[in-house]
């Protein structure tokens, strides 16, 4: 057998729709597969190619040069669009031409540079010809008479990689206008980037897409050990399957969660579904996935079973939403599937295989590639791949346990990797999360093997960190790493040089925040592991005491930057370190910290506020209200109290709400706190006024404003501000609305708070379009538009747009401003928003006056044009008129 890696130009082809046309044509198609054989040989053929491999109707050839690949492909697009095709109608073949390196053996071709090519034609349509950048860059001016390159732009496929830059071949007499092309981007989906390639598993694949694709198959769940490739797998499975939901796949990772309540809520979260004021979050959620077709992997589900009965709601009320569980145990409800992950096949060296056999093993396949990773002139010879059979065998195939193992591969060749398996017994399995006693799996006791292994390759401060680490749920940065790892100074190595050691041993994975910083991450297999060490440490007590302490520290630090300058970064920054933020708050009340919860809790408020975790939020405060109740700290608890009355409001559960802030009133005037009690007053004030309580809401509002003046708290006194200008705006009294409205405006501008100047942007252009200052009115809405690019407000949005759409149609644009009621209309159905009574009449002038204009036909094609768009599209729309 011999063995080299060259670099290769791969043009990939098969028949779109081929199954169809062999269920309606059987027999013709035999004829018709015969002459499609012949013209892609001699197309190919005739340029220099080669036919490595065919499968079915697929061909797989090679070039040295990619002009001829491409000179190939129009040939035979050329002839199969000339052919009559008697029987069974055009076949319509796509194409794809990739270059990259990939290592040859005994005629055939194996690398990632197939996988790509693989994805980038099933990205295509029949009659089309795509080419990947490294192509497009070798062809060059070498392009056939007449013909020229489409660029379709960067496009992630369904590999789940990096994204692809794709070009299409566009020649004269062949069609050049294809439907999108089915790529990731083309689909309502939130699938993360992987950042390797998806290995063998194409049995498990195609069984699981299967069962997913069964009418009346609504919950597969994938079960196996930690390590097994479950979501992984889960994830290639969904990408695949996105053209079967019309309204999306997403991703819902629950690893970090420990508590069956917060299900239901990350799912809200990660679906943007805005909880709806009169109703508990699971009727809202229920009524929102109702109509829809949509999958939901949910990821790690096994620590948080018990939120299965809501799971199963969920199912009863939507016939078309579908699950893909993965966890280690199942969830037990009726209807679902078991799918058990194996092990990836290893091959049986007792067969004496060939190198050529064992390559073809998944297994096996998966070392090579992830040991190019460390060592890109890594290849399987007759020398090392016996040990790297062996050795997945000996790690039973478990992905996760190949990964580290073949990540020693910058260390050891695979001979010397085998020699260190064959040491002295490892010790006991990893612990399983679950909810009773029960065996450990043989592959389990395997997996730790390789992760001790790995353990043990690491200097004793690097071992010591890694055990540190542990305490972080869903990651850290460098400095959280270096507050808490090396607080007293007892770490013999520096922390930022022993994260980049532990990224390099495959036990930690580097990522980035929102702000490009890094942001360090472990499996939850691996994580448990370091957190087993860390317990036999000693330190685990201490370490969360000032994990608790350093979160509160940085959520205090956090709030007040959430009205000023910088409120975008803190956002995104106490969205990342949520998961660490709800670990701190479960500590606290495992440890009976009361006061360290409700400090942390009464802070975490305006963010929960402000993100839409409003159920959680409650349930937080709540609980942590009715714990600390003999605790001697008003002003802590004054703070929960109107956090929780602020989340009560936002439910519609005004009684409650009201109950709270009169509460935390009272609490307020013991303490002689007037910045408290202005917060109070204006909390309360908000919600009474909802209830159209306008006297009592202007007094509160006059109280709290009179207060912040007296204690110089110039950042709310801008908010109370607003509040005046909408009560007056409530009453009728515009004039003194936008008068309010520019003095917050002035101030929300002076602290560099974007949110509330969009709030009183808004109002002022609505308060101008009524007075018929439509110049004005644009001025204003547009400002506001442009800052919601940025912020991706989802009710301020749909505000925006519905103010602007009454001014253009005050200006006579009526196509325009209804295309854009059009959008908000379908984002307050996606979203659970409501048209308010009190704005009906508002959007029915513009309907009105658009009907008169463009008549019913028009009028009804406009608006559907509007709800096809995104909310981005139609800002951008908006601010071109």
């Amino acid at each position: 057998m011999t063995s080299q890696e060259v670099s290769v130009t791969f043009l990939f082809t098969d028949i779109e729709g081929s199954t169809r046309l062999w269920e309606q044509y059987p027999e013709a198609m035999q004829a018709a597969l015969a002459r499609h054989d012949e013209i892609m040989r001699r197309a190919i053929e005739g340029h220099g190619g080669r036919v490595f491999k065919t499968l079915g109707d697929a061909f797989y050839a090679c070039f040295e040069t990619a002009p001829a690949a491409l000179a190939a492909a129009l040939e035979a697009q050329q002839a199969l669009h000339d052919e009559p095709w008697e029987g069974t109608g055009p076949l319509r073949v796509r194409m794809a031409l990739h270059t990259g390196p990939a290592e040859e053996r005994d005629g055939d071709y194996f690398g990632l540079s197939l996988s790509r090519v693989d994805r980038l034609l099933h990205a295509g349509h029949g009659g089309q010809i795509l080419l990947s950048l490294s192509t497009q860059e070798l062809i060059g001016e070498s392009l056939p008479s007449g013909s020229r390159l489409r660029d379709l732009g960067e496009r992630r496929l369904k590999d789940l990689v990096c994204r692809e830059h794709i070009f299409q071949f566009v020649a004269p007499d062949l069609p050049s206008d294809f439907p999108p092309l089915r790529t990731l981007d083309a689909h309502p989906t939130n699938l993360p980037a992987q950042a390797t390639l998806f290995v063998g598993r194409e049995r498990e694949m195609a069984e699981i897409k299967a069962l997913l694709q069964r009418e009346g198959v609504r919950l597969v769940t994938l079960s196996g050990a930690g390590g097994s490739g479950k979501t992984r797998l889960a994830l290639q499975v969904a990408a695949d399957l996105l053209e079967h939901f019309g309204d999306g796949v997403y991703f819902v990772p629950l690893a970090a969660i420990r508590n069956p309540d917060l299900v239901v809520p990350t799912i809200t979260h990660i679906l943007d579904f805005k909880e709806p004021p009169d109703q508990d979050l699971l009727t809202g959620l229920k009524q929102h996935l109702q109509p829809k077709e949509m999958l939901l992997v949910l990821d790690n589900l096994e620590q948080v079973v018990g939120a299965a009965p809501q799971l199963a709601e969920l199912l009863a009320s939507a016939p078309g939403l579908k699950f893909l569980v993965t966890s280690r145990i199942v969830l037990r409800l009726y209807g679902e599937y078991e799918y058990i992950v194996p092990p990836l096949a290893v091959p049986d060296l007792r067969a004496h295989p060939t190198v050529q056999d064992m390559a073809r093993y998944p297994a096996v396949a998966l070392f090579v590639e992830r040991a190019r990773a460390v060592r890109p002139n890594f290849g399987l010879n007759e020398g090392n791949a016996p040990a790297v059979a062996e050795i997945c065998r000996r790690l039973d195939g478990l992905p996760l346990a190949i990964e580290l193992a073949a990540a020693r591969s910058k260390l050891f060749s695979p001979q010397a990797m085998l020699a260190r398996f064959r040491g002295p017994p490892r010790r006991s399995s990893l612990q399983i999360l679950t909810g009773g006693p029960r065996d450990l799996p043989a592959r389990q006791q395997t997996l730790r093997g390789a992760i001790d292994w790995s353990y043990e390759l690491l200097a004793e401060a690097e071992q010591r960190l890694f055990a540190r680490l542990a305490v972080f749920v869903g990651g850290c940065t460098i400095e959280a790493a270096e507050a808490l790892c090396n607080a007293g100074g007892d770490l013999e190595t520096d922390v930022v040089d022993g994260l980049l050691a532990l990224v390099d041993q495959s036990v930690l994975r580097r990522g980035e925040s929102e702000d490009g910083e890094p942001y360090f991450t472990m499996l939850e297999t691996i994580r448990e592991y370091a957190h087993e060490r860390l317990a036999q440490s000693g330190e685990e007590n201490e370490l969360w005491r000032r994990y608790a302490h350093y979160y509160l520290a940085l959520v205090e630090r956090a709030i007040p930057e959430l009205f000023g300058p910088r409120q975008m970064y803190w956002v995104a920054r106490l969205e990342q370190e949520h998961d660490n933020l709800r670990a701190a708050l479960a500590w606290a009340l495992e440890q009976e910290e009361p006061e360290l919860a409700l400090r942390l809790s009464g802070q975490l408020g305006k963010f929960w506020h402000t993100r839409g975790y409003i159920s959680e939020g409650r349930r937080w405060l709540e609980e942590i209200l009715a714990r600390s109740r003999s605790l001697e700290a008003p002003a802590l608890r004054a703070q929960a109290l109107e956090e929780a009355g602020a989340l009560a409001h936002e439910q519609g559960d005004n009684a409650h709400g009201q109950d709270y802030l009169e509460q935390a009133i009272a609490l307020r005037r013991e303490l002689g706190d007037p910045a408290g009690l202005a917060y109070a007053y204006h909390r309360l004030a908000a919600l009474i006024m909802y209830e159209r309580k306008f006297e009592q809401a202007q007094h509160y509002l006059e109280q709290s404003l009179q207060l912040w003046q007296k204690v110089g708290l110039e950042s709310k006194i801008a908010s109370t501000i607003n509040n005046l200008g909408l009560l007056a705006m409530y009453q009728g009294d515009l004039q003194r609305a936008m008068e309010l409205h520019r003095q917050s405006l002035a101030l929300f501008r002076q602290e560099g708070n974007r949110y509330g100047e969009v709030s009183s942007l808004l109002l002022l252009g609505y308060e101008a379009l009524e007075l018929e200052q439509l110049e004005q009115a644009a001025t204003y809405c547009r400002q506001a538009l442009a800052r919601l690019g940025e912020q991706g407000d989802v009710r301020r949005v749909i505000e925006g747009l519905e103010i602007y759409a009454g001014v253009l149609s005050a200006q006579g644009q009526a196509d325009r401003a209804v295309q854009l009621c059009g959008t908000a209309e379908r984002l307050r159905e996606q979203f659970e928003v409501p048209l308010p009574d009190i704005d009906r009449p508002f959007i029915e002038r513009i309907q009105q006056t658009a009907r008169a204009v463009l008549g019913e036909q028009d009028l009804a094609q406009a608006s559907a044009r509007g709800r096809a768009m995104s909310a981005e599209r139609a800002i951008a729309y908006a601010l071109e008129s």
